[in-house]
């Protein structure tokens, strides 16, 4: 026989050894295995939703900013205002508050007053549901934990009254098979723990370019002012 049909049939073995592995696994940890993988299953929805929706947010920030800044840098806050109108993105609408508030604010910690309240009204929709991710961890360790103590309430109930003989095989196969759940509760927790931890990241990373767009028009606006007064200064 060719090596390599040996190759192939020996990684189909292993992989039917693997999926029959797994199979068993999952049938004997009892009905918490399928509780966990529910809750596991959400977990991961939220995840995947969070993680399209905050990547789409960076992505038309970036889109927008690179449109607003050259018109802010240049003093068209008009322009920057029309265009800012145009966009549904996050900091489109940060800047709009601050744009439109510049027309007639004496001072800039009203501008900066009018974007912090963009900001607040912000933040919600990119903190939506990511929390869920971190307590559909928690349920999974603990219905891992109480799937385990259920097995093995069951295991010395069924032992107390068998052979006294094989009152230790009985026991040690009833605790193998209640471990499962523990296990499993634990396998579901993980990723959904690193999950949450870098959607948190990536909100975080998006407040934060947020409130530096915020800062650079202040800083901006600052300049023209103050070539304006400079110039009205001379004209005079």
């Amino acid at each position: 026989m060719p090596a390599a049909t040996e190759t192939a049939i020996t990684a189909g073995e292993s992989s039917t050894s693997f999926v029959t592995t797994v199979v068993s696994f999952f049938a004997e940890g009892g009905p918490f295995m399928y509780i966990i993988f529910f809750v596991f299953l959400v977990g991961i929805a939220i995840s995947l939703e969070r993680f399209i929706y905050l990547n789409l947010v960076q992505t038309r920030n970036q889109a927008v900013w690179k449109k607003l800044f050259p018109l802010l840098s240049q003093g068209k806050f008009k322009a920057a205002m029309e265009e800012a109108k145009k966009s549904s993105s996050a900091i489109a609408k940060i800047l709009s508050y601050g744009l439109s508030r510049s027309a007639y604010a004496a001072r800039t910690d009203e501008i900066e007053m009018a974007m912090e309240e963009g900001l607040l009204e912000t933040i919600p929709g990119l903190e939506r549901r990511t929390h869920y991710i971190a307590t559909f961890a928690n349920i999974a360790t603990l219905l891992g934990l109480l799937g385990t103590i259920m097995g093995l309430i069951n295991a010395f109930t069924a032992v107390a009254s068998a052979d006294p003989a094989q009152k230790a095989d009985l026991l040690s196969a009833s605790i193998s098979v209640a471990m499962n759940t523990t296990a499993f509760g634990l396998m579901a927790a993980i990723p959904l723990l690193l999950t949450f931890a870098y959607l948190q990241s990536k909100t975080n990373q998006l407040v934060d370019s947020m409130e530096m767009a915020s800062v650079k028009f202040l800083n901006v606006f600052r300049q023209v002012q103050h070539a304006k007064a400079q110039k009205n200064k001379n004209d005079s």
